[in-house]
């Protein structure tokens, strides 16, 4: 996607082959500032301290962290060493494992002489084919905003609702949420989002600078307005993304999902959620009892990052002192409040039967 009129992935490999480098995210959306990656810890620490977030990207640079490892060390235990070390820098997400695994068992077979090769064109491949996975969700998604849009006045706006940012920050390019949003903007469909903040990280201003990057008009508010929103008939449809989707159609998400799933359900809005096939853990079935939720330092709760009445980026202590703070980064949306799952297979229901259906070559690996 473009920002100031450049085009920019996510992460690349840096011109000399030798990092790879990618967006700080934690420095937006005041300050565009692109980190070098030189080794599989910084890789780590990119992710666990979410530098890099959203599921898809997380699993992308896992797979480049792994190749920084074997330009390092090509040895079995090294291999092993940094599958170990990126496994467990973000428990939720299952992009991450699947994209490890896949590049473990491809390198595991491979001779040490050409670890790092093959390690760079898997980690090249995986990017790539979520940059085409998210495009066909977007094609996918479109069709329903279309569908909204006919339905009403000629030239009436569609409003959709998101919450936290699923756009192309939170994949290599396009987005799983947003990608839709930016396909139906771009094919002329009258449309305006309403960008939940998504605290305490405040996601939500992440997706309000790619929409304004790319002309998608767009309103930021507080997380719990949008219950009211669509109380007053506000809010045509609600899309999100998803960390980790489970074989029956549960989904996890950013934290307050749910909360905006009850309201929809409640107001007959439809709940849509966009993923990728690498987002189902096709070994779980009870999100509630099976997806690990994480939990992050109160640090985030208590503290607000941005710009101070002096222009400068700092972080501002909003609670009291000594206050213990609670941070649940993720919660489940039961398949029941879903109205239907976008994918780059086309839009199914949100339940066992319809994922088996759409992706039964998938589903068999694990059966």
């Amino acid at each position: 996607m473009n920002i100031n009129g450049k085009h920019y992935r996510t992460v690349w490999v840096s011109d000399n082959g030798e990092a790879v480098e990618i967006i700080d995210q934690t420095k937006l959306p005041f300050k565009l500032e692109v980190v070098a990656l030189t080794s599989v810890e910084l890789a780590a620490t990119a992710i666990q301290e979410m530098w890099v977030r959203g599921a898809p990207l997380i699993g992308v640079l896992a797979a480049y962290g792994m190749a920084l490892g074997m330009k390092a060390d090509t040895s079995d235990e090294n291999l092993r060493r940094c599958y170990d070390l990126l496994v467990k820098t973000r428990p939720t997400a299952i992009n991450l494992k699947w994209a490890l695994d896949r590049t473990l068992a491809i390198l595991q077979n491979t001779p040490q002489a050409g670890r790092v090769k093959t390690a760079w064109r898997l980690a090249d491949e995986i990017a790539d084919e979520d940059v085409d996975l998210c495009e066909k969700i977007g094609q996918s998604g479109a069709e329903i905003i279309r569908a909204i849009a006919q339905k009403k006045p000629l030239g009436s706006v569609v409003n959709i609702l998101t919450h936290c940012n699923a756009g192309w920050l939170a994949t290599v390019d396009w987005g799983t949420a947003l990608s839709p949003i930016y396909k139906a903007h771009e094919s002329g469909i009258n449309i305006h989002v309403w960008v939940d903040e998504t605290r305490p990280r405040n996601q939500g201003g992440l997706t309000a600078f790619e929409l304004g990057s790319h002309g998608v008009p767009h309103t930021l508010i507080a997380d719990n307005a949008g219950g009211h929103l669509m109380q007053h008939g506000e809010v045509d449809l609600c899309i999100v993304g998803t960390d980790r989707t489970t074989a029956s159609g549960d989904v996890c998400n950013k934290i307050g999902t749910y909360l905006k799933a009850l309201a929809a359900h409640d107001n007959n809005v439809p709940f849509y959620v966009a993923l990728p096939s690498p987002t189902i853990d096709w070994t779980i079935k009870d999100g509630l009892k099976e997806i690990p939720i994480e939990q992050r330092s109160g640090n985030e709760q208590s503290h607000v990052f941005g710009i101070n009445p002096q222009g400068e980026l700092s972080w501002v202590n909003t609670a009291p002192v000594g206050t213990s703070c609670g941070n649940y980064a993720f919660d489940v949306t039961p398949a029941r409040y879903i109205t239907g799952l976008i994918t780059e297979r086309g839009v199914c229901n949100a339940n066992e039967a319809a994922l088996a259906d759409m992706f039964a070559d998938l589903k068999s690996d694990f059966a």
